[in-house]
């Protein structure tokens, strides 16, 4: 139960947060940016962003990690572990301004941590759907193609949207299996 609740918190704390500094942002749309963008190379709050959001959310994460590994499904875990990756290397290696595809050094880690976010934590939801039922293959369909998306057409109208859709089921499948373990 307590990786639940870190989990529901953590989600929570990362809306709320968006939420408040998007307006900090000139021209931040939550529709059509990353949520990297809010605190890219650059940014108003780039700080903030990197030290006070994604940092506390991704060790968070590692502790939900932490909490599930005696649990099974281990699916769990590793997910768990890939969002921990996605959010602390996003707290370490901020991308550059617009995260492209290609970049610096800095954005080529950024969008590793973020590919294993997403194709590990898609892989992740669909292990999950062996023992918690067919929504969580649903969900790690949703990641993976929200994943290929944000990829194949980097400058969407919707990446934001995208991304924030696939978040949703990476923190939904996490809270849930992790519920479900404990």
């Amino acid at each position: 139960m307590p990786a639940t609740a870190i989990t529901i918190v953590a989600a929570l704390y990362l809306f709320v947060a968006l939420i408040a500094l998007a307006p900090r942002k000139p021209g931040y749309s939550h529709f059509r940016h990353s949520i990297s963008e809010i605190g890219e190379t650059g940014a108003p709050h780039q700080r903030f962003v990197a030290l006070g959001l994604f940092l506390p959310v991704g060790l968070a994460l590692l502790l939900v990690a932490f909490l599930l590994r005696p649990a099974l499904p281990a699916a769990a875990t590793a997910l768990a572990l890939c969002l921990a990756i996605g959010y602390i290397g996003a707290a370490v290696f901020p991308c550059d301004p617009g995260s492209p595809m290609s970049g610096t050094w800095r954005q080529g880690l950024h969008n590793l941590a973020g590919g294993v976010e997403y194709i590990g934590g898609g892989f992740a939801l669909m292990a999950l759907s062996e023992n918690l039922g067919q929504p969580f293959k649903l969900a790690g369909f949703i990641v993976l193609g929200a994943a290929i998306a944000i990829s194949v057409v980097p400058s969407s109208p919707v990446r934001g949207l995208i991304q924030r859709i696939a978040e949703t089921c990476l923190f939904g499948g996490l809270a849930w299996a992790s519920w479900q373990a404990a």
